[in-house]
């Protein structure tokens, strides 16, 4: 999927495409828009619009009928009503605001809880191809545009519909003519500006769709990787794209201004064609007796008013055109990740740190080693899920991302509490992709990843988040207190539970710094924090959740070496703390070896030709696999290379 999704213009076309308009629909449908708040928005609006009409109906009569030099009291009720309806005016304007931004914003709120929602359910794949920065314009501005369209085209559309109506009916009675010629005049307005407008807005929307979504995804890369980018020289490079997309932005608007300017012009012209045939029809009729000379100025000055509601649609066609192609955006995403068979059934795992790895990220994890003896208490997290005791199992496992290659290739893994696996090898070689696939989130590429013997990825998501959760490398920490942070994973973990996590991660001396302690508010995405103290933040999540089964990523990244150590350490002999009851299973990838006699095995990720130095040239190279398997110890014995590479970390 890509970023490009507003639909081409084809000569002769509509001016909404058919995709855009079902597109609309369906996003529309989708707000579940409030239909009696937003017939009070209708009624609300059309009451302030005829206001100015009968104020300027009114304020005609009587200024005409005063030149008369009638008795005075003839004149009081025209007065009175001149007050109210300048009153009433901003009265049902400012009721009609208040009732259509309730509705808008509360169906943008249904919107993308929908969107949050599918996208939770759906396959990892469903947003893989999308930069943060498009996901983010999609999620955000796209849905806001699609609820702007209930205020800036629905509700414009609704009243000039039902005051033009009441202006005809109001001119047409005191002459058929002027309100037959009034009505042509609304109808060219209200139908031909608003379609040039909507032709005319076509390119420069889409224009401005495809430059907002460069834009959001370039500033989120600039944000996320500002570090990386300045130590690689390429900050200045990206700065200057951004400039160049908002400058692209800008001409875009200006493009789309001015199908508004030609829509104001129609409806101008509209609007002084029906004063000018006013008075061309009533200056006769009022000659002839056939209309009072009071009526006559009633029916001249009335459409000055009435074309108020036609001057919105132009604007109101131009958001239709900007919602259209913000629909189609996202009813994309949402029929990507919609369930639809086994592919895309329910899965989860509690991602404890709330979103997926990378597509790629080294997470190191080893596995079978001998016993270690429990070392201190129990996990101070919520009891371990009671009941059967799960199993997570692989079976000549082939994984890899979806439309990528094969990044490993079969692997074996049994997974149970109690038990502690801890996986291997260098950056890139598929770690991570097999802890995402293990949890659900990604389709294995070959062979089997089954929680119970079922295939994780087709299962119920809530089925695998009460047995599984993952801590990604790169999980989120959200900008909230530290307390709240925690509570991703269990609602209910009391302050106490929650220092104590804190301290298990190895944070306890930190906790009693901060100066607010549990609700300290942490930035967004942790950037008042350090590496290190967000890893162990995201570790005490983990250990909040009841799940029995632990899949951690790069557990000990960001800390130096003897801290990583005894966490890994640790960590790996959570699933024999438990004082009752068979504790939790661990799957744990890490690049350090020192701490790994505590896993019941080690699985070594590899490709053999690496090993002996006969590497193929990129894209040639076959998927990694396993290159030995066991303990700790008899992989010290057995295997020269990983003897070699805890060797080195010994020197350091």
């Amino acid at each position: 999927m890509t970023a490009t999704t507003a639909a081409p213009v084809r000569p002769g076309a509509g001016v909404l495409p058919a995709a855009e308009r079902r597109a609309l629909r369906r996003a529309v449908a989708l707000l579940d828009l409030d239909r009696v708040r937003l017939l009070w928005a209708v009624l609300a609006g059309s009451a302030g619009l005829g206001s100015a009409v009968a104020l300027s109906a009114t304020a005609a009569w009587l200024i005409a009928r005063a030149s008369q030099m009638p008795p005075i009291l003839e004149l009081g009720v025209a007065s009175v009503a001149v007050r109210t309806f300048g009153i009433s005016r901003a009265l049902m304007r400012y009721l009609e605001r208040l009732a259509s931004h309730e509705v808008a914003l509360r169906g943008m709120a249904s919107l993308r809880q929908h969107v949050y929602q599918t996208l939770a359910a759906g396959p990892v794949d469903a947003v893989a191809g999308l930069r943060r920065g498009d996901l983010l314009a999609r999620t955000g501005a796209d849905v806001d545009a699609v609820g702007d369209v209930v205020v800036r085209a629905l509700l414009p559309a609704a009243v000039a519909a039902v005051v033009g109506v009441g202006s005809v009916a109001l001119v047409g009675w005191l002459h058929p003519g002027i309100g037959a010629l009034l009505a042509v005049c609304l109808l060219v307005a209200g139908l031909v500006g608003p379609w040039l407008s909507m032709r005319a807005a076509r390119l420069s929307e889409r224009a401005q769709l495809l430059a907002r979504a460069d834009l959001s995804a370039t500033a989120q890369t600039l944000v996320d990787g500002a570090a990386e980018l300045t130590v690689s020289g390429r900050l200045t490079r990206l700065l200057a794209h951004l400039g160049r997309t908002e400058a692209t932005l800008a001409r875009a608007k200006d493009a789309a201004a001015r199908p508004a300017a030609l829509a104001a012009g129609v409806d101008n012209l509209a609007m002084g064609v029906a004063v000018l045939g006013a008075l061309v029809l009533g200056i006769p009729a009022a000659t002839a007796g056939a209309l009072a000379p009071v009526e006559l100025a009633v029916v001249v000055l009335t459409p000055l008013a009435a074309f108020e509601g036609t001057a919105l649609l132009g604007p109101a066609a131009i958001q239709l055109v900007r919602s259209g192609g913000s629909a189609l955006r996202i009813m994309e995403l949402l029929d990507a990740a919609a369930p639809g068979g086994e592919r895309s059934a329910q899965r989860d795992v509690t991602v404890a740190a709330g979103r997926p790895g990378r597509r790629e990220t080294p997470a190191p994890a080893p596995a079978n080693a001998v016993p270690a003896p429990a070392a201190g208490p129990s996990i101070p997290a919520a009891e371990v899920t009671p009941g059967p005791r799960p199993h997570l199992g692989a079976r000549n496992l082939a994984v890899g991302w979806p439309g990528g290659a094969v990044v490993a290739a079969g692997l074996d893994l049994d997974l149970s509490p109690g038990r502690a696996v801890a996986v291997v090898g260098p950056s890139g070689i598929g770690k991570t992709t097999l802890l995402l696939t293990l949890a659900g989130l990604l389709p294995p590429r070959a062979g089997a990843a089954t929680l119970d013997g079922a295939p994780a990825w087709g299962m119920d998501r809530g089925a695998v988040s009460d047995q599984v959760v993952l801590t990604a490398e790169d999980a989120h920490v959200f900008a909230t207190t530290v307390l709240e942070n925690l509570r991703v994973a269990r609602g209910s973990v009391t302050r106490a539970e929650a220092a104590a996590l804190l301290g298990r991660a190895g944070l306890g001396d930190w906790l009693a710094r901060l100066p607010q302690g549990l609700d300290t508010m942490l930035g967004t995405d942790a950037t008042t924090i350090s590496g290190g103290e967000r890893r162990r933040i995201l570790l005490a999540r983990a250990l909040a959740s009841p799940a029995p089964l632990l899949l951690l990523d790069e557990p000990g990244e960001h800390l130096d070496p003897a801290t990583a150590d005894r966490l890994v350490t640790d960590l790996l002999r959570a699933g024999r703390d438990a004082e009752s009851g068979p504790g939790r299973g661990v799957v744990l990838v890490t690049h350090r070896l020192a701490a790994l006699d505590a896993a019941d095995e080690v699985i070594v990720l590899g490709r053999p030709e690496e090993v002996n130095d006969d590497v193929a040239p990129g894209p040639a190279r076959a998927p990694a696999t396993v290159l030995a398997r066991g303990s700790h110890r008899e992989l010290l014995a057995t295997m020269p290379a990983y003897r070699w590479a805890a060797e080195q970390e010994e020197r350091r």
